[in-house]
């Protein structure tokens, strides 16, 4: 079906800066952006919708996060991250089900399609189940079958590579599988070189934690004489088609490897400031050219999966730590949420709203107070939006949430599922 959005304002990339076109025209055929204008387009569309008073955006892209822990939400709060991680999450997880991760699963997918997410990356437990979800609901996901505890676990390899090779590309390409190292306090270096080496033959995406503490980093000082991003560089792991979500304890050699190497960060703000593990050095990598992306982390240690807080706490929070008002803005943080994120997911011409670009769109209802600006409309999205702004995310052409309704999740079934879980 042909469809034009029209009488929007269209947030679009000219230049390599984002411009906002007034009074315009957005025309999508099937799954792909086939006009863009402020004048209407000559042909004919079979469904014309007026979006007066809306911004369509790029769908954003929560790079780093573990979907199904909208179980344990709220769980071990104000807690240091190995205490939370013991004492609290372990052990839930040693009780998790397969069909409590297909609900968690959808639940969490309910909650980013409403706040404009139309694509996510996860690492967790069961992801069939999460992959079920995906394909159901009409999201992206990047996941992996992610490898820890090998030395417990030795065929946890094996199922890995099955991921892949049965998922990636799945949900007519909406999802990919990627290989996935947990972190290197709980993979032993020996079989994480392994599996990086049959990563690498492949070509494989991959999908690591990388210093995301201070007790990490000199952890693995003292047991293996090098750094987190070392110990990863040591066995062939850093690569551009790595995602190393967090890397919040980096020295001036790790942050070189990583430019060198073009892996792709996950800024992740919200989780990193909720656990006190830190502040990622983001302007510094940007300024050595490393491509950054944002994530939310789960929603134990979060406690939402909002992209436009990450948005907004990724613009502020660098200009507070370095005292200068002009290290972050609203241009580059948009990056990072959408054709910034895109990359680091390898997915090809998305990110953007851009003529022969798949159609994965937001919009925002400007009809807000704290949505009125006769100045940078702009800055708009990271220092006044709220995902509940949010009033439709469209997905591949199609829309999967507009004005509080989902169009392809039972959300009564779902709430109704989660509360048994949660009760149980």
């Amino acid at each position: 079906m042909k469809t034009l959005f029209q009488n929007c304002k269209i947030l679009v990339r000219q230049q390599a800066q984002f411009q906002i076109l007034e009074n315009a025209c957005l025309g999508v055929n099937g799954d792909t952006i086939c006009y863009i204008g402020e004048k209407p387009p000559r042909e004919a569309y079979e469904l014309t919708r007026d979006y007066s008073g809306k911004l369509l955006i790029p769908g954003l892209y929560n790079c780093h996060t573990h979907s199904p822990m909208v179980l344990f939400r709220g769980a071990g709060n104000d807690k240091p991250l190995e205490e939370w991680l013991t004492q609290y999450i372990f052990p839930l997880e040693s009780r998790l089900t397969s069909e409590a991760v297909k609900t968690a699963s959808e639940f969490a997918i309910m909650e980013m399609l409403a706040g404009g997410i139309v694509s996510f990356t996860d690492m967790y437990f069961f992801p069939e189940m999460t992959a079920r979800a995906v394909a159901e609901s009409g999201i992206k996901a990047n996941l992996t079958k992610h490898i820890q505890f090998t030395a417990q676990n030795p065929e946890v390899i094996q199922s890995s590579l099955a991921f892949v090779r049965d998922y990636n590309g799945a949900a007519d390409g909406r999802i990919l599988a990627d290989f996935g190292i947990h972190s290197c306090y709980t993979c032993e270096k020996d079989a994480a070189a392994q599996y990086t080496a049959l990563c690498n033959e492949a070509g494989g995406r991959l999908h690591i934690h990388l210093s995301e503490t201070e007790k990490e980093y000199h952890d693995c000082m003292a047991q293996y004489g090098v750094s987190p991003a070392a110990w990863f560089a040591d066995i062939g792991a850093l690569h551009a088609r790595t995602a190393a979500a967090h890397c919040v304890v980096l020295s001036e050699s790790d942050r070189a490897l990583l430019a060198q190497n073009k892996v792709n960060v996950v800024h992740c703000p919200t989780s990193n400031l909720k656990l006190g593990s830190g502040f990622a050095p983001v302007p510094e990598l940007l300024e050595e050219g490393v491509n950054v992306a944002l994530g939310t982390d789960g929603a134990a240690s979060n406690n939402n999966l909002n992209l436009f807080e990450e948005m907004h706490l990724a613009a502020i929070l660098h200009n507070g730590r370095l005292k200068d008002s002009t290290i972050m803005n609203t241009q580059s943080v948009m990056q990072m949420a959408t054709a910034g994120a895109a990359k680091a997911q390898g997915r090809e011409n998305c990110g953007e709203l851009k003529v022969g670009y798949k159609a994965d769109i937001a919009a925002l209802d400007l009809d807000k107070p704290h949505l009125l600006s006769g100045y940078d409309e702009r800055s708009l999205l990271t220092y006044s939006a709220q995902s509940s702004d949010v009033c439709m995310t469209m997905v591949d052409g199609k829309i999967l949430y507009e004005n509080g309704e989902y169009l392809s999740i039972d959300k009564e079934k779902v709430c109704r599922d989660m509360r048994r879980l949660l009760q149980k």
